[in-house]
């Protein structure tokens, strides 16, 4: 792995190079940019365990691992505080508390500015939004947390800006009680998630594991499932009763 981000390094670096001098870069970038360069950072995969980290956010200092608390839990990202795309989203998350929590899922937002900033933000989320926002947002203004999973825009990495700090896109990371990562989605800044989404992947990742099946596309809680292709049709029916086959590969079932 430190070989692969030598060379993801080296590519970054000669990207810039293109832009601007080494020694611009140099002047230019933040300490923690210049960490993140210099520095391995953790590879985060579905099915890895979701990197830990210390910060502060609106319900006061955490340990994320221990924030978790072998629950399920979605980590949702934020370009900045007082920006619209943002406002919206906020807003739309907090009005789902109870369809989260019935999942029992926590939930935990993270935004590119500081405690001071966004304490007035959630003002202006839970007026707009006609809403209480609930959870926890991370203040997150050295982006640190955001270059550890990675929610950094190419763009913006080419072309750093005055301050020397990336921008933060939109990302979503769903994360089983076992820490374990189970989904990502990314986002471009201009375009605002889908909750329903976010509540039809948890559906089906959690009947998933209950009950041993898959899910097709679009699948809804109640519609049928999937029987994988490891388990035998004889199998199936004895353990879900009727079976429909498509074909060998593509059977279904109701649950």
């Amino acid at each position: 792995m430190a070989s692969l981000f030598a060379r993801n390094t080296l590519h970054t670096t000669a990207q810039f190079s293109r832009v601007s001098s080494t020694s611009f870069v140099t002047r230019h970038a933040s300490p923690i940019f210049r960490r993140y360069l210099a520095t391995e950072q953790p590879r985060i995969r579905l099915g890895s365990v979701a990197p830990n980290f210390n910060a502060k956010t609106t319900h006061g200092d955490i340990d994320f691992h221990q924030w978790l608390d072998n629950k399920w839990a979605i980590l949702f990202s934020h370009p900045a505080d007082f920006t619209p795309v943002c406002t919206t989203e906020l807003g739309a998350f907090a009005k789902l508390k109870d369809e989260f929590e019935k999942r029992g899922v926590k939930m935990i937002g993270l935004s590119a500015n500081d405690l001071t900033s966004h304490d007035k933000w959630i003002e202006d989320i839970n007026e707009i939004g006609n809403t209480t926002v609930q959870f926890p947002i991370i203040a997150d203004a050295d982006r640190k947390v955001a270059f550890l999973y990675d929610m950094i825009d190419q763009q913006d990495l080419d072309n750093i800006d005055e301050k020397g700090i990336a921008f933060t896109i939109r990302s979503v990371f769903i994360i089983d009680p076992s820490k374990k990562v189970r989904l990502t989605m990314m986002y471009p800044a201009s375009t605002g998630r889908n909750t329903s989404e976010v509540l039809r992947v948890i559906d089906s990742l959690q009947t998933g594991d209950k009950k041993g099946v898959t899910t097709p596309i679009n699948w809804n809680v109640g519609d049928d499932v999937i029987v994988p292709p490891t388990v035998s049709t004889a199998d199936a029916k004895k353990k879900f009763g009727d079976v429909r086959e498509i074909r060998p590969y593509l059977r279904y079932t109701t649950i």
